[in-house]
């Protein structure tokens, strides 16, 4: 199998034994070290997980880990160990494509795609093979390893669940002009967490795999250079370094020496790109493929039991592709049901412990780690997030989703947009006072919004997001968000 014959790189890569545990940006190669355990991030393209696929991850998590997986905000998988996985664990991972076969390549960010490519009923283009050609790309060049861990790339087909505002390094959006499918060129030249912007380049579909390699070509000379002259910084440099250095238009005319052809300038075009939907994958809808219709289920915080995963699994099998659809808001697709066979599927999903309402509280709760698996975090986000939602369903019935954002610091790693509330956890001067968070409510000065409180204990928070909620039901006007309803909030 390729795989195991790829595997001598593992040697190469310098595990001999047991995945290295060292990394600031974990991978499957080169874990974490956290309060709960050692931290394995699992890159899946696309986020695409087949139901052989789970079962195979299921065992290693039952036998060395908490029977716990968790989505990330870019669709990968994440799993906590009691000890660094094993040669065998990690050629396992391999052999079921769980990991690639170019360890080097692995620590690469996710290529993203909409959870619904090729099922979007609106989607202008199938972007899933495009994933798969730019990952074939990346492991069969090994000399992009010296690329920064965050490189990521974004292929968005037009489809209602855009991820185009995600914050990606590239980005190509696909636009239809005169019957032609065409993707426009985005690059993240924003600070940390800022969407792409547009560059005023547009891709026949054609050349995109050739226009995007040599993209990441010059990026990866850019990066020798800087690492060959003793480059300052710890990490290797970040594309958006290479655009504040030598700005966007000598960027892209090296790309179009090495390509040896002039990119074609974008026409003025219409406004499509943007949050097109963020929760309306949840919940049951129609494919483009007739008869044929897929599920969306809220996953608390990301998180799965080992059992839910399997359930989950086993229904993609029994009823639809046979594999599982991961999505940046942390939830998961089961696609290709029949009709006739929906309220079965529901019933089970619900028999899981799981809801597939874009209206339950925790289908827009995102929280960070916390400090039980993150250093720099102060507070233990993932335990007062599930008091709110705990609070929130028993208290309100939400008639629209509100999303709340728990952050342990100020990085904002579990959500870089900005939320309806959003909680930052402070430091305590003394260690035996009560955790506490600042809050923030709709647009502001800041990139959590609008402060309302400085200080506010953890065990109060249910009592009070009751409370916005209340009022933002009961004052908001139809037409505004609850991040547009100032307004009503400074009545809170």
């Amino acid at each position: 199998m390729k795989a195991r014959c790829a595997f001598i790189g593992l040697l190469i890569f310098g595990i001999f034994a047991l995945q290295s545990t060292t990394a600031i940006c974990p991978s499957l190669f080169n874990a974490t070290s956290a309060e709960d355990g050692i931290l394995s991030r699992i890159r899946l393209p696309s986020g695409l997980i087949t139901s052989m696929q789970c079962d195979a991850l299921i065992q290693v998590v039952n036998q060395f880990g908490n029977g716990e997986i968790q989505i990330t905000n870019r669709a990968n998988l994440q799993i906590r160990t009691s000890q660094a996985l094993s040669l065998k664990v990690l050629q396992d991972f391999q052999d079921y494509g769980l990991a690639s076969s170019n360890p080097s390549i692995d620590g690469l960010r996710n290529i993203m795609a909409s959870p619904t490519a090729g099922i979007d009923i609106h989607a202008k283009i199938n972007t899933i093979p495009f994933v798969k050609q730019w990952n074939l790309y990346l492991v069969n060049h090994p000399e992009l390893e010296i690329l920064s861990n965050k490189f990521s790339v974004c292929f968005d087909g037009g489809e209602t669940i855009s991820v185009s505002d995600r914050p990606n390094d590239i980005c190509l959006v696909a636009v239809e002009i005169d019957r032609e499918i065409y993707f426009n060129l985005y690059l993240g030249i924003g600070d940390r967490g800022e969407s792409p912007s547009a560059v005023n380049v547009l891709i026949p579909s054609q050349q995109v795999l050739e226009v995007l390699a040599a993209l990441t070509e010059i990026y990866r000379d850019y990066t020798e250079q800087k690492l060959n002259q003793n480059y300052s910084r710890v990490r290797p440099p970040r594309l958006r370094e290479l655009l504040h250095d030598w700005g966007i238009e000598r960027y892209l005319q090296s790309v179009e020496e090495k390509l040896g052809y002039s990119l074609r300038p974008s026409p003025p075009l219409p406004q499509e790109r943007g949050v097109r939907s963020s929760y309306k994958h949840l919940g049951i809808h129609a494919q483009k493929q007739s008869k044929l219709f897929y599920i969306g289920v809220v996953i608390p915080l990301g998180r799965l039991t080992s059992h839910q995963l399997q359930g989950l699994g086993i229904l993609a099998k029994q009823y639809g592709s046979g594999a599982l659809r991961l999505t940046p808001w942390q939830n998961i697709l089961i696609t290709d049901i029949l009709e006739r066979n929906i309220e079965q599927v529901t019933r089970e999903i619900k028999d899981l412990g799981l809801s597939i309402s874009a209206n339950h509280p925790y289908a827009a709760i995102a929280a960070c780690s916390g400090s039980k698996g993150c250093k720099a975090a102060l507070t233990d986000t993932q335990a007062d997030a599930k008091k709110v939602a705990a609070h929130l369903e028993n208290c309100i019935q939400l008639d629209r989703p509100i999303n709340i954002h728990f952050s342990g610091c100020d990085k904002s790693c579990a959500q870089h947009h900005p939320s309806d509330i959003a909680l930052v956890g402070i430091q305590r001067q003394d260690p035996n006072s009560p955790e506490a968070y600042r809050v923030y409510v709709g647009d502001g000065d800041t990139n959590f919004g609008r402060e309302i409180y400085a200080e506010y204990a953890a065990k109060d928070l249910p009592a009070l997001i009751v409370q916005l909620s209340q009022v933002y039901q009961n004052q908001r006007s139809d037409s505004k968000s609850f991040k547009n309803n100032k307004a009503k909030n400074d009545k809170i």
